[in-house]
């Protein structure tokens, strides 16, 4: 059977698809990218595609597809997702049994590490404050605390949160970090479910959330967990708007529990205009921008799964449907 898919895609001269959401300014760019990558094959985009090629096709490049189109690829056995998060790809194909795999880049984790460090720094280092001063024309210095006194708590220590937890280490922060399941990291104080959350949270000074978006994950912090937060800590959203109840949130910035946030994602993207956040003194809104993929690394690690599968018909591992990632 697997040397029949192989049969098939060469007999179409490898037709991939690549399928993306419509008038998407990148799906230009991604398909360069991807064509580059694995120059053997024809990487088409899917409104391109034949209804032979679609009835044929059995491996897609997705970014953020509508569903209706991968329901056309009727003989689809697997996708590979140019993104990190999965979330909507999983509610796309609830009903199907196509393996679903996710972009792990280094390049993105190193990106992603900085972007950690850098609004970590500028929380640490009292910059909201300081611009907050020049509005008011108000000359007064902050008083200084040693990374060494700062506890920076991690949501999530997949690739992302592992690359992030040992910048910030080696930047001199006391970094402690909280996944479903127990991990053992060099200088990261590791926690482990629910009881490992509350335990994490209350030592936390500058929490960073970089979790998968998932049932489980959705809300996680509510008011409840953002009150288990040191009093005037502050929280980074790198991950899914999500996963922050957004109204107790708002509360515990108004209240002064919290004394900053940096909100790099919201439910509604992009944020739209009347949202609380755009002028609120404690939020930092950000587009979207904390680690942006990196085409030429992502179409590299791409190329190298479907060659691979294109020579054996062996899919490689995909998200656990359960978990969501």
């Amino acid at each position: 059977m697997h040397r029949s898919v192989e049969a098939d895609l060469l007999s179409l001269r490898c037709v991939i698809p690549f399928v993306g959401m419509p008038g998407d300014a990148n799906a230009t760019g991604w398909l360069a990218a991807l064509q580059r990558a694995i120059p053997e094959s024809r990487i088409v985009a899917f409104d391109e595609l034949s209804a032979e090629e679609k009835a044929r096709c059995t491996v897609a490049i997705v970014a953020n597809p509508r569903s209706a189109d991968l329901q056309q690829l009727t003989r689809l056995q697997w996708v590979h997702s140019v993104w990190a998060g999965v979330e909507s790809l999983v509610r796309a194909l609830s009903n199907t049994s196509v393996t679903i795999v996710r972009l792990v880049d280094p390049a993105l984790a190193d990106t992603m590490a900085e972007a950690a460090l850098a609004w970590t720094l500028y929380l640490h280092r009292d910059m909201p404050t300081y611009a907050q001063q020049q509005r008011q024309r108000r000359w007064q210095q902050q008083p200084y605390t040693a990374p060494q006194k700062r506890t920076v708590g991690l949501l999530g220590l997949g690739a992302l949160g592992e690359a992030a937890a040992k910048r910030l280490a080696s930047a001199g922060f006391r970094v402690c970090g909280w996944s479903h399941g127990r991990k053992s990291l060099p200088c990261v104080h590791c926690f482990a479910r629910e009881e490992g959350l509350q335990a994490m949270l209350v030592q936390t000074d500058i929490l960073i959330c970089l979790l998968p978006l998932t049932p489980q994950t959705e809300g996680l912090l509510d008011a409840q967990r953002l009150g288990w937060l040191r009093a005037g800590a502050s929280v980074i959203n790198f991950a899914r708007g999500a996963i922050i109840n957004d109204a107790d949130l708002r509360a515990a910035l108004d209240q002064g529990h919290l004394s900053h946030a940096v909100l790099d994602v919201f439910d509604i993207e992009p944020l739209p205009a009347d949202c609380w956040q755009w002028a609120h003194p404690r939020v930092t809104v950000l587009p979207h921008c904390s680690a942006p993929t990196n085409m030429e690394t992502a179409s590299q690690i791409v190329a190298a799964r479907i060659r691979a599968y294109l020579a054996t018909g062996v899919i490689p591992a995909g998200v656990d449907r359960d978990k969501g990632y």
